[in-house]
């Protein structure tokens, strides 16, 4: 059949697969050892990985989209450290420190690939941060829409179509601070200063629209009793149904 692979073209391709894959790991660990802003040369990733130049450029077209796949993968580690953190358990503000903390310390761990994974790329098309700040607002926002199902909070249209940018700008934020925060010359403050501080400011920011809604949000509450209280309304509300 046309277009069909055989099993030799589809070893081949697994084969550049775990090559790219193995160059790329390389990439990530050159840049682990790498001061945050130095400069990072294709034939440091080429010793690394054990291949030539030659056979690296075999898998990208350019210097350019091998630091796009760079950045892909490195913001691949961060989504993979903030995901346990996108979760309703705890109170509000232990969500919000968690998944504050999470990000913080994944960066202050590897400084030079958070460095790498925020610069921009040629060409008008957006940024691999760009892209996983939209990925990780989309996942907050979609636990905003829970909250607000939760706490019983009535939003007009223009309000429910504000939380994208305005999660959007929220995610940023943590981000753009931590990013100056690892590039200040003074050492300071604390990482755990700098996580309480921050958990803070986030914490304050969604408090207090909720406020402006005749929401007061109780940080002690844990979050998995305002489920258990919707649940329970729900579950109220077919019984009566049924009945």
């Amino acid at each position: 059949m046309a277009g069909k692979k055989d099993g030799r073209q589809l070893r081949w391709d697994s084969h550049n697969q775990a090559r790219r894959q193995h160059i790329l790991d390389a990439a990530i660990a050159v840049f682990s050892e790498t001061p945050a802003g130095d400069e990072v040369k294709v034939q440091q990733i080429a010793e690394r990985a054990g291949l030539s130049r030659t056979v690296v450029y075999r898998h990208f077209a350019d210097r350019a989209d091998l630091d796009r796949a760079v950045q892909a993968r490195a913001l691949e580690l961060l989504r993979a450290e903030l995901l346990p953190a996108l979760s309703f358990e705890g109170t509000p503000v232990q969500i919000v420190r968690r998944i504050v903390s999470a990000y913080v310390g994944w960066a202050a761990a590897h400084p030079s690939i958070h460095e790498f994974a925020q610069a921009d790329p040629p060409g008008a098309a957006p940024g691999q941060m760009e892209q996983a700040v939209e990925q990780i607002a989309g996942q907050i926002e979609a636990l905003f829409h829970i909250g607000v199902e939760v706490l019983g909070v009535s939003l007009v249209e223009e309000e429910t179509a504000a939380l994208d940018p305005l999660v959007f700008g929220l995610v940023g934020g943590v981000f753009t601070s931590t990013r100056r925060w690892l590039s200040r010359p003074e050492a300071g403050p604390s990482q755990e200063t700098f996580v309480t501080l921050l958990t803070q400011a986030t914490w304050l920011q969604i408090a207090g629209m909720a406020s402006e809604r005749g929401v007061v949000l109780d940080p002690d509450v844990p979050v998995e009793e305002l489920l258990g209280q919707l649940d329970g309304q729900l579950d109220g509300a077919l019984d009566g149904a049924a009945g």
